[in-house]
């Protein structure tokens, strides 16, 4: 197929069915997180695994391998068998959810690409998602594997790796559909907009990294104030030069360091984003750009002051545990404002 032969509808709804999969894929993991739910399964068995308990005694089986973890020993231990089939079903789903979307890919794909409807460029581009795909499946395991040792949870640092991923392949695999969509018209801009949209970009993506590790070592629990963090705007731990040392940043469930650190990094990072996007917002409306490009700054600006305002409201309300209807809309929320921050940047980009 030529490259710039349009690609079929058919095609490019099952790109955009692709992008929603994951995007819930991503907030269910988000759920499976804040309900504690991630070690619940202890094997990870590609086929067998797909179907979950249906007698009492297969249901004893896994409550019993699940006794074997710390989480259960330090923190659930007494639990009961219709508390343990909750946090067993937000797993189950997590897993079951990513098996679907293997299927929702590959078979589709594979009837695609053999009748030509691929251009090489998108050929190439699917192969990366696939790629990209089964890495953040195998880091899931080992993930899950890091919470079933020591700690009675996963390690924050290789779950905010595994949201990345994720993060990486949603993104990926948003460009890869804009692409598809063509033609759009790239907005001829200036290099001031082109930099603070990339810019924008980065920094949400380093927000989205940020919240990992703020839900990873639960830090909204220690500081659950704004706009103060417990009546100080930055807490002194930050300043202390002697906590930057190798045993606070790995064992950061022992020591108040590290959360103090990631939210204060989490909260400059938020008011930068917010100073950035305005800035956006008044230059894209003051020159007669496309409309396209205006509607996109309109819906960045008013995704940003949702998530901003969702950001606070999960943080105010972590009184003893992180509220998971409030954090899961967060996270949707970042994944939201990325996207639209691609698109932008999408816009500007260079034909």
């Amino acid at each position: 197929m030529n490259e710039n032969k349009t690609i079929s509808k058919l095609v490019r709804i099952w790109l955009i069915i692709g992008l929603v999969m994951i995007f819930f894929q991503i907030i269910i993991g988000g759920v499976t997180r804040l309900t504690g739910s991630g070690l619940s399964i202890t094997k990870w068995e590609i086929v067998t695994g797909t179907f979950p308990p249906i007698s009492e005694v297969g249901w004893q089986s896994e409550l019993d391998l699940y006794k074997k973890t710390p989480q259960y020993k330090k923190i659930n231990e007494g639990m009961s068998m219709s508390d343990f089939k909750f946090i067993y079903f937000w797993e189950y789903f997590h897993r079951l959810w990513a098996r679907t979307m293997g299927f929702v890919f590959l078979f589709p794909f594979i009837f695609f690409w053999s009748t030509k409807q691929f251009t090489p460029k998108l050929t190439r581009r699917l192969i990366v998602v696939f790629l990209l795909a089964a890495v953040v499946a195998v880091f899931g395991w080992i993930m899950v594997a890091s919470g079933l040792i020591n700690r009675p949870w996963v390690n924050a640092y290789k779950l905010t790796v595994h949201l990345c991923l994720a993060v990486l392949l949603f993104g990926y695999l948003l460009w890869t559909t804009f692409i598809a969509f063509e033609p759009v018209p790239s907005v001829q801009t200036n290099k001031m907009l082109i930099t603070l949209g990339k810019t924008f970009t980065i920094g949400t993506i380093f927000q989205i990294f940020l919240g990992g590790i703020m839900s990873g070592m639960k830090a909204g629990l220690f500081y659950p104030t704004w706009p103060d963090m417990n009546g100080m705007f930055i807490p002194p731990e930050v300043f202390d030069i002697s906590q930057y040392n190798v045993e606070n940043i790995v064992e950061y469930d022992k020591h108040a360091f590290m959360p103090a650190l990631i939210q204060t990094l989490h909260r400059l990072t938020a008011y930068t984003l917010v100073i950035i996007g305005l800035w956006m917002f008044s230059m894209s409306h003051k020159q007669s750009y496309q409309r396209v490009f205006k509607v996109c700054n309109i819906m960045l600006i008013t995704v940003l002051f949702f998530q901003a305002a969702l950001g606070i409201l999960t943080l105010i309300n972590c009184k003893g545990s992180v509220p998971v209807g409030l954090g899961s809309m967060h996270q949707g929320g970042g994944i939201i404002l990325l996207s639209v921050a691609l698109f932008n940047n999408y816009l500007q980009r260079s034909k």
